[in-house]
């Protein structure tokens, strides 16, 4: 099981009220606007309206000598390629640039290497290719920073590099023409967190030498790639994302529109959160289980049919993308079940054979999310494994990796997201390491937080409200979607919905009843009951329906009102200390260990259900009074599962616990767990 920490800050409302009474604005938006760090007028005014541009492209190092090589290639006839990644920022990048060169009158070409053949970045059998066509000139998107062998080569064939990236750079540039990088320690740009796309539009504004021209032909591909690459929504993002929204809104590009239709969107205005969950990965699905070739046609295309034909096959590969997922996390949750040395770790390391390398880290970070704990799937086959890490905040995965170097063949990524190779054989050598660190860089992991805008009266959720959220557009990286709390609910009652797949709850407080939705939950996996007082973590979203619209509220989480969240924090902890063996005290012992009254009262409690499904906040407080510790409620199980009284599937966000027959009399003091403890005692 894990668990988030719901951390509400303390608001700022004197201040709340200044930006409400100096802009002269609804006291809710400016609450909303204090939350994200802003108080003043001039601030909140470039937040609302959307600031300027104001990154001159020539602040950035050698962006002067990058757009005169291209311009000089262009008035030369060289041939150039533009040369991208799989990613939809990756792709966004390629088609941007790619398409500005042939408005010019380039001879131009682009490539994309293929994910699972080739993976990221310029490579020398790439270039050999490149060489063969006749290129002269290559300008990397989204790659090349790190490249410095692979420049080295293709100024052997006679082939000159720009490079431009938003990667972070080495101590030692590659030797290129130009590298154009917002990180570089000499760039002058103001604004550092641009995508790869976002690279890219500079350097077009510098060779159109105008910016809002290219912005009105390219926004759109800016708003994918920076949305697709979760860069942060702030300064110069915040307002290149806006102005792309607008454009991809009016359905300009025939394969947005045949992609819109096909993700059922095609009749809603697209916000930002709407377009990363819907656009976003259908683009992604091509480099993940085809070629990226297929996304770079399909936002290149200005012919109706052929978007429609190409749509559809990205439409496909999105739906195999979705089913390899559901079948590697079917074993991934087998491997995590069968073994519960695994699953206490503190960085989860997981392999399988065969798994398709392109979606691992989609379900790494479905993993880290349910468990609380870093985790690295890792695809095997002949003896090679090809890994993708998620981290949660608080744990660098990168330093960790790194402190595995002499075992991999190759690694990269940043504190929350990273890529490794090795050696199959070496897998469970590389478990056994990361996990060593973690414990001696870490002895207290990191705990996953649910960061609560501020908490609501039941009486605030109204159209108004939402409205005013919509200000706050675009959402996204660094400018979340407020997260309320509604807090001492009661639940009236609960309601399955689409099919019985998921959930619909009233609750009240205030002689105000409100309406929540829960996704992918089933009443059987639902163990709060009605009349219990319970707090809620929502999201207001916008319902429209035949011109009419309404507040959403979608539950995030849920938990008894009284729960007391850092007992049970340290409750798993400590749960997880126990199981991997870790040195405890006597005093610890004593306080966990639970005793026999605890262990009937427990085992009656789930013989009355058979089956039941929840956490242990809830569990707790179903068995009532007198209080059972969390620590002692979970050692309590884990003794029951062992003796072969019950089984247990702990599935993060919630226990499957089911009744299993028995005959005979169990010795509970027999069991691995309690034979642990007591040998604590004994000494």
């Amino acid at each position: 099981m894990s668990i988030k920490r719901w951390v509400i800050p303390s608001l700022d409302k004197e201040a709340a009220a200044q930006l409400a009474e100096d802009c002269e604005i609804n006291p809710f938006l400016a609450l909303l606007l204090v939350t994200r760090g802003i108080t003043d007028a001039e601030s909140a005014a470039d937040f609302l309206l959307g600031g300027d541009i104001s990154d001159d492209p020539f602040s950035f190092a050698d962006m002067d000598i990058a757009a005169e090589r291209l311009l000089r290639a262009i008035d030369n006839r060289e041939m150039i390629a533009v040369y991208g990644d799989y990613d939809a920022d990756g792709v966004t990048a390629t088609v941007l640039l790619y398409s500005y060169l042939r408005e010019k009158g380039a001879d131009v070409i682009y490539y994309i290497p293929e994910r699972e053949c080739e993976g990221y970045g310029l490579h020398k059998e790439s270039i050999d290719k490149l060489d063969q066509q006749g290129v002269k000139l290559i300008v990397t998107v989204d790659n090349g920073v790190s490249a410095a062998d692979e420049i080295d080569y293709a100024a052997s064939k006679g082939i000159e590099v720009v490079v431009t990236d938003h990667h972070q750079p080495p101590n030692n540039l590659p030797k290129a023409v130009a590298v154009v990088n917002p990180h570089r320690v000499d760039c002058g740009s103001e604004f550092k967190d641009y995508a790869g796309v976002g690279v890219a539009f500079k350097l077009v504004c510098a060779m159109e030498g105008d910016t809002e021209s290219v912005l009105e032909r390219y926004g759109d591909l800016v708003a994918l790639g920076t949305l697709g690459d979760v860069m942060p929504l702030t300064g110069e993002n915040r307002t290149l994302v806006r102005a792309g929204l607008q454009i991809l809104n009016q359905n300009i590009r025939p394969g947005i529109q045949a992609l819109r239709k096909l993700a059922g969107v095609d009749n809603k205005n697209l916000y930002s959160i709407t377009t990363a969950f819907t656009l976003v990965p259908r683009l992604n699905a091509a480099g993940r289980m085809d070629t990226p070739d297929l996304a770079a046609r399909l936002l290149m295309t200005n012919q109706k049919i052929v978007a429609e034909t190409l749509a559809s096959e990205l439409q496909e590969c999105n739906v195999r993308r979705q089913k390899a997922e559901s079948e590697i996390m079917k074993e991934v949750e087998k491997q995590l079940q069968m073994d519960s040395n695994l699953l206490s770790q503190r960085v989860l390391v997981i392999d399988g054979n065969d798994w398709n390398p392109g979606v691992v880290g989609i379900i790494a970070a479905r993993i880290a999310e349910r468990y609380g704990k870093p985790c690295i799937l890792i695809a095997t086959k002949d003896g090679e494994g090809k890994g993708s890490g998620r981290s949660v905040k608080g744990f660098s995965l990168f330093d960790a990796i790194n402190s595995c170097s002499d075992i991999l063949s190759r690694f990269g990524g940043h504190e929350q997201a990273a890529g490794l190779s090795l050696s199959s054989e070496i897998i469970s050598i590389f478990r056994q390491r990361i996990n060593q660190y973690a414990a001696e860089n870490y002895p207290k992991m990191p705990i996953p937080e649910l960061c609560i805008t501020f908490k609501l009266r039941p009486s605030q959720v109204d159209v108004e409200k939402l409205n005013l959220i919509s200000a706050l557009e675009p959402l996204g990286a660094c400018n979340p979607q407020p997260v309320f709390g509604l807090f001492d609910m009661k639940l009236d009652n609960i309601m399955p919905i689409g099919q019985g797949k998921h959930l619909r709850l009233s609750v009240s407080r205030d002689d105000v009843r409100l309406s929540v939705c829960r996704f992918n939950t089933t009443c059987e996996n639902f163990p709060y009951e009605c009349v219990q007082k319970v707090n809620l973590v929502v999201t207001m979203e916008r319902n429209e329906y035949r011109g009419v619209v309404t507040p959403s509220l979608l539950l995030k989480d849920i938990r008894p009102a009284e729960m007391q969240q850092e007992e049970l924090i340290e409750a798993y902890d400590s749960f997880d200390t126990i199981v991997r063996c870790e040195t405890i005290t006597p005093d610890e012992v004593v306080r966990w260990t639970p005793e026999r009254e605890h262990l009937e009262r427990i085992y009656r409690f789930i013989r009355t259900k058979n089956n039941w499904s929840g956490g242990l906040d809830q569990l707790e407080y179903l068995l009532q009074k007198p209080k059972i510790a969390f620590i002692q409620i979970r050692l309590s199980l884990e003794i029951l599962r062992q003796a072969g009284l019950i089984s247990l599937n702990d599935r993060g966000d919630l226990m499957v616990i089911s009744l299993l027959p028995v005959s005979g009399k169990t010795d509970l003091n027999q069991t691995p767990i309690m034979q642990y403890l007591n040998s604590y005692l004994e000494k």
